[in-house]
């Protein structure tokens, strides 16, 4: 399921997420303070940081790949 995912939509997941468990626990009664919101935030963007950094982006075409027509399809 995650390999048809592209990366903008798994994040957009991640943070709708993370906001959700903020919604419920401020609903719930939790105490916001700055320390709370900085932590918050570090969850919220450090995944997505991760992920786009280690994300496999498509392969470059080499000089070899184009000399011999690596996929060309017979």
């Amino acid at each position: 399921m995650v390999r048809e995912m592209s990366r903008a939509k798994l994040m957009q997941i991640w943070v709708a997420a993370v906001a959700l468990v903020a919604v419920a626990s401020f609903v719930l009664g939790a105490r916001v303070t700055l320390a709370t919101a900085g932590a918050l935030l570090a969850v919220c963007l450090g995944p997505p940081a991760v992920l786009l950094l280690l994300w496999p982006r498509a392969e470059t075409a080499t000089i070899a790949g184009v000399l011999r027509d690596v996929d060309r399809r017979e």
